[in-house]
C-alpha cells in the first residue's frame, strides 16, 4: 500500500476543492452562464495560474513509476497544496462580492467533491488490485492515469468548475423547468391579478419601489425584492409571496441577451409595462442599440398583444420614436406627454415638482436625490393614476419614499462626513447625474471613490472618459478603484486641467478607504460610485 502516494493525492484534491470557491464565486457572478465566465478566466491568468500548472506537471513527472525520489516531490507537492488552501481563504477576505452558499452552488461544489473522490477511490482500488503486473495495460498504470487526471483537476481549479458545472446542469434545468411551471400555476389560478412588467437600462429597479410604495395606498402589493429581475429572480417571488390576497404584482426584467425580456414575460404574463429607459447598457452581450430597444420593446409587445398598455418615458428619444406603435401612455418633461414632471426643483435635501395628467396638477416633494428621480416618480404616478391611485394618496407616498439601497443613499459616515452610496449604480447616465449631485453640496469637499463603467462594449471607453470629465468639474478629490479601467477616467480627468495631486488610483476598494478616510470630517461629502464585483476587478 502506496500510503505517501495516497496520502498526498487526497491532500491536493482537498486543495482544488478550496481553490473551486473562487472558480464558483466568479461562476456565480457570472450568472452561471459559462461564456461570461469565460470572459473573466481570460483576463485572469495570473503567476498563481501558472504555478498550479507548473505542479500538475511535476506530479506527471513524479506519480509513476514509484521511486523515493517522486514520492518525495509528490509529497512536497502536497505540502504546498496545504499553503495553497489557506490563500484560498485568504482570497475570501478580500471579496468584494462573496461567494453566496445558495443550494445551486452546494450542489456544483458536491458534484466537484463526488468526481474527484471518485477517481481517487478507483484509483486506490486498481493500486491494491490483483491484476496482472506484466500486462501492457497493468494496474499500476491505469493508477497513475486516474491520480494525473485528479491532479489536473486539483490544479487546474477552472476545469472542474466547467465540469461540475456540466454535470449538474441538467438537474438545474429540470428544476428551473418545475419551478417555472409551478410560478405559471400560481399566476393562472388568480385570473384578477394584475401584473405589471418594469424594464429598461437602468432606472428600472428605483421605478418598480417606488412605483410599489405608491400602489401600497390604495392595493396589496408585492414587488419583486432587490434587484431580482431574472426569470428564476421572478419565479421565486411568485412562489414565496404571491398570497391570495395579492391584487398587483411588479415584477422587474432584466436582460442581457435578445430574448430574455420575453422569457419572462412567458412567466408573469404582465398586461401593463414600463420601459423607464433604453441606452448603452450590456453592450458586451446586446451588440448594438438596435437589439437593446428591440429587446426592451419585447414587453410592450407582449402588452399589446394581451390588449393591454405600456408606459413609456418619452424623454428618451429612442422610446420616443417607437410609441406610436403601442397603445401607450407617454410620461416625461415635455408638454406632449401625457403626464409630465414640471418645475423641477433639487439639492442636497431631495427634490419637489409639480406632477401633470390631464386635468390634474399637483406638487411632490422627496428626500430622493436627483433628477433622474423625478421621472422615474412620474412614470410611476402615471401608472398609479390610470389604476384609480387619487393625487393625494400619490403625494403622500412620494414624501414617504426611502432610497434604494446603495442607490444614492445618503448616511452618515467616517469623522462626520456624508456619504452618498451610489455603489449600485451602473449606467452611464446616472452616473454623470450621481456626479452632478455631488457638485450641489456648495463648499464642502467633494471625494469620489469609482471603479467606472463596465459592460459598455465599444462605447465603454468612452462613457469613462466622459465620466473622468465631468467627476473633474464637480470634485475636488477623484479615487480610481483598478489601473486597467481607470486609464480612460484618468485621461477625461486630466483634460479639464484637474489638479493631479488630488487624482489618485488604486489597486483595491480597501486600499482607497486607507487613503480617504484622514480626509473626512464633517465638511466632507464623499460618493461611491459604482462598485464592481469580483469578475470585473482590475
Amino acid at each position: 500500500m502506496d500510503i505517501v502516494l495516497y496520502i498526498s493525492v487526497g491532500v491536493i484534491a482537498a486543495s482544488g476543492l478550496f481553490a473551486l470557491c473562487r472558480q464558483l464565486q466568479m461562476l456565480q457572478q457570472s450568472s452561471y452562464y459559462p461564456s461570461r465566465y469565460w470572459g473573466w478566466l481570460k483576463g485572469a491568468i495570473r503567476v498563481r495560474t501558472n504555478l498550479a500548472l507548473m505542479g500538475f506537471l511535476l506530479f506527471i513527472g513524479s506519480a509513476w513509476p514509484s521511486t523515493t525520489y517522486n514520492r518525495c516531490v509528490i509529497f512536497v507537492l502536497a505540502a504546498l497544496s496545504l499553503i495553497r488552501i489557506k490563500l484560498c481563504f485568504s482570497d475570501r477576505r478580500k471579496s468584494i462580492k462573496k461567494l453566496v452558499f445558495t443550494d445551486r452552488i452546494k450542489r456544483t461544489f458536491v458534484a466537484a467533491a463526488v468526481f474527484l473522490a471518485a477517481l481517487i477511490t478507483v484509483g486506490i482500488l486498481l493500486g491494491e488490485s490483483s491484476l496482472d503486473q506484466n500486462s501492457i495495460v497493468n494496474a499500476g498504470f491505469l493508477q497513475y492515469i486516474l491520480f494525473t487526471i485528479c491532479a489536473f483537476f486539483s490544479f487546474i481549479a477552472p476545469a472542474t468548475c466547467l465540469v461540475a458545472w456540466a454535470i449538474t446542469y441538467p438537474i438545474e434545468q429540470m428544476g428551473a423547468r418545475w419551478y417555472v411551471n409551478d410560478a405559471k400555476k400560481i399566476l393562472k389560478n388568480m385570473p384578477d391579478l394584475k401584473v405589471i412588467g418594469v424594464t429598461g437600462s437602468y432606472g428600472k429597479t428605483s421605478t418598480k419601489f417606488i412605483l410599489g410604495r405608491i400602489l401600497n395606498e390604495k392595493f396589496n402589493v408585492v414587488v419583486t425584492p432587490e434587484s431580482f429581475n431574472t426569470p428564476m429572480g421572478v419565479v421565486r417571488t411568485v412562489r414565496d409571496k404571491i398570497q391570495p390576497q395579492t391584487q398587483i404584482f411588479i415584477a422587474e426584467m432584466g436582460a442581457k441577451n435578445k430574448g430574455d425580456i420575453k422569457e419572462i414575460c412567458e412567466i408573469a404574463d404582465p398586461t401593463i409595462g414600463i420601459i423607464t429607459s433604453v441606452g448603452p447598457q450590456h453592450l458586451d452581450t446586446f451588440g448594438n442599440i438596435e437589439t437593446i430597444t428591440s429587446t426592451k420593446f419585447e414587453l410592450a409587445d407582449w402588452c399589446q398583444n394581451k390588449n393591454g398598455k405600456v408606459f413609456l418615458n418619452a424623454d428618451n428619444e429612442i422610446i420616443k420614436a417607437r410609441s406610436a406603435n403601442y397603445n401607450s401612455v407617454l410620461y416625461g418633461t415635455t408638454e406632449t406627454c401625457d403626464c409630465r414632471a414640471e418645475n423641477i426643483v433639487y439639492g442636497p435635501s431631495g427634490l419637489s415638482f409639480n406632477i401633470i395628467s390631464g386635468n390634474s396638477e399637483f406638487k411632490v416633494s422627496t428626500k430622493l436625490l436627483g433628477v433622474h428621480n423625478a421621472l422615474n416618480i412620474t412614470a410611476a404616478a402615471a401608472v398609479a393614476l390610470d389604476l384609480g391611485v387619487s393625487c393625494d394618496d400619490i403625494a403622500f407616498a412620494v414624501s414617504q419614499l426611502k432610497p434604494v439601497n446603495h442607490r444614492l443613499e445618503m448616511k452618515s459616515y467616517l469623522g462626520g462626513s456624508t456619504l452618498i452610496d451610489d455603489a449600485y449604480n451602473a449606467n452611464p447616465e446616472g452616473c454623470l447625474e450621481a456626479v452632478r449631485i455631488l457638485g450641489s453640496f456648495g463648499d464642502m469637499k467633494k471625494i469620489i471613490v469609482t471603479p467606472g463603467l463596465v459592460e459598455l462594449g465599444e462605447k465603454e471607453y468612452e462613457c469613462n472618459r466622459r465620466l473622468g470629465e465631468e467627476a473633474a468639474i464637480y470634485a475636488d478629490i477623484i479615487i480610481l478603484v483598478g489601473p486597467k479601467r481607470a486609464v480612460p477616467i484618468a485621461e477625461g480627468v486630466k483634460s479639464r486641467g484637474f489638479n493631479e495631486e488630488n487624482l489618485h488610483i488604486v489597486q483595491s476598494f480597501a486600499e482607497a478607504r486607507k487613503l480617504f478616510t484622514p480626509m473626512c470630517d464633517n465638511n466632507t461629502v464623499i460618493i461611491f460610485e459604482n462598485d464592481l464585483p469580483d469578475n470585473y476587478a482590475g
